[in-house]
């Protein structure tokens, strides 16, 4: 399958895009290195420095062909998110719906998520949080991840 990473010079997203190389996978990433490194990246995928807000994301998704989509990128400062709510909407919301835009607008089959572990429950009732538990955010970040899986619902 081609694979596109977003987010794959970050800790999580570079061991997602190794594992899907090492399976056999033709696997391209898109990083803007604002918080990922380009050595983390695996040698055997293609590295596309480039912002998930940028409009050249179409381009991409057009040339690439991707069967699969697994979106890792964002902006997860929460501080930063409290400072700046506007920032933190426009990487992680309008990136994430340009992302998804393009993905069915070019015939992707797959889209993986990575929401956040925890941000969009808030001061939990009962541990382990499942899926039935509130949804309460207590940051923009929270707000943003929520907000992207409810635009999943959509595409």
């Amino acid at each position: 399958m081609r694979i596109l990473v977003t987010g794959g010079a970050g800790f999580i997203g570079s061991h997602v895009v190794d594992a899907f190389v090492d399976a056999g996978h033709e696997v391209e990433v898109v990083d803007n290195l604002s918080s990922g490194r380009r050595e983390n990246v695996n040698q055997r995928a293609r590295l596309h420095v480039m912002d998930i807000r940028d409009e050249a994301i179409d381009d991409l998704f057009r040339e690439g062909k991707f069967d699969v989509l697994d979106h890792h990128a964002a902006q997860m400062d929460v501080r930063r998110s409290v400072e700046d709510p506007l920032y933190d909407a426009d990487v992680n919301v309008m990136g994430s719906i340009r992302l998804f835009e393009a993905a069915r607008k070019h015939g992707v089959k797959k889209v993986i998520f990575a929401s956040t572990g925890g941000a969009i429950y808030g001061e939990q009732d009962y541990f382990p949080a499942d899926e039935q538990h509130p949804l309460r955010p207590v940051s923009p970040y929270g707000v943003t991840k929520l907000t992207d899986e409810k635009y999943l619902w959509y595409y």
